[in-house]
């Protein structure tokens, strides 16, 4: 697939995606071809739809997807910061009382997760809170540009700046994390197994970091109108702090990727990484 085809199949998914969530967009999803996608192109089929997924503020189950063996239909419960255990169900007629109401989650008895699972479901969420960090940037930057103080946009505010570019270079640095592990999802990947986990937890450790970075600082930046559920902002936040708890949070998969690098006596190189 080429950059063209790339592109056409981005519009298709954007387009989809302001149209439907929820179990309205998993099988629009799977009419665009999705389940196709994900076996034979997950390299590019999971940073595309799980990043627009962030960007257009929609949600679908998908997860499970990525988790479960290609052909099967099980639903791995999802371990959670907090030593919580949730399950994504795949239809409406559940209302999750967690942080973000709108996503179909319940709590689930704990379960054990293939490594291979837990690497591409690592990447994919990574890819969500990536995809969630660049829209609420975009917020943050159209704000700061028409919303004026003392005659001013607030975006010729140095602090306003400052907050801006700090948001910008953490996401770029998840993206580039995101990008290097993406290449475990080929399935003539040679990365030894031991490497893939690893690098699929630092990258979504970085990806967690970079959206509660860019929610705090969008936050700062919006000021009141932020907290408001007439303004977009605070779905987003709910959603990157619920998506960053999912399969370990940031803080807790740093304290894991120590753990992991004292096993094995050495850490990997930054090029690998």
């Amino acid at each position: 697939m080429d950059g063209a085809d790339i592109a056409l199949l981005s519009d298709a998914l954007r387009g989809t995606m302001a149209e439907h969530t929820g179990p309205a967009l998993d099988a629009a999803l799977d009419d665009l071809g999705w389940q196709d996608m994900l076996s034979e192109i997950p390299e590019v089929a999971i940073p595309l739809v799980f990043r627009l997924l962030g960007e257009t503020g929609a949600h679908a189950s998908i997860i499970n997807d990525v988790l479960a063996p290609q052909g099967s239909s099980a639903d791995y419960p999802l371990p959670m910061t907090g030593d919580l255990w949730l399950r994504w169900h795949r239809t409406a007629d559940v209302r999750s009382s967690s942080l973000d109401p709108e996503l179909p989650l319940s709590q689930a008895d704990p379960g054990p997760i293939p490594k291979d699972a837990l690497i591409r479901g690592r990447i994919a969420l990574g890819w969500w809170l990536v995809g969630s960090s660049r829209a609420m940037l975009e917020l943050a930057r159209t704000h700061a540009l028409d919303r004026t103080q003392f005659g001013k946009p607030i975006a010729a505010f140095q602090a306003v700046r400052h907050r801006l570019a700090e948001t910008l270079v953490a996401i770029e640095g998840a993206e580039a994390a995101l990008t290097a592990t993406t290449v475990d999802l080929q399935a003539d990947s040679t990365v030894p197994h031991e490497d893939s986990l690893l690098r699929a937890l630092l990258a979504k450790a970085a990806s967690g970091r970079a959206a509660l970075i860019t929610s705090r600082h969008a936050q700062q930046v919006h000021g009141g109108i932020g907290f408001t559920a007439e303004h977009s902002l605070h779905r987003h936040i709910r959603r990157v702090h619920m998506l960053d708890a999912l399969l370990g949070s940031s803080r807790t998969l740093t304290r894991e990727a120590g753990t992991l690098i004292r096993e094995q006596s050495h850490a990997p190189r930054l090029i690998h990484l």
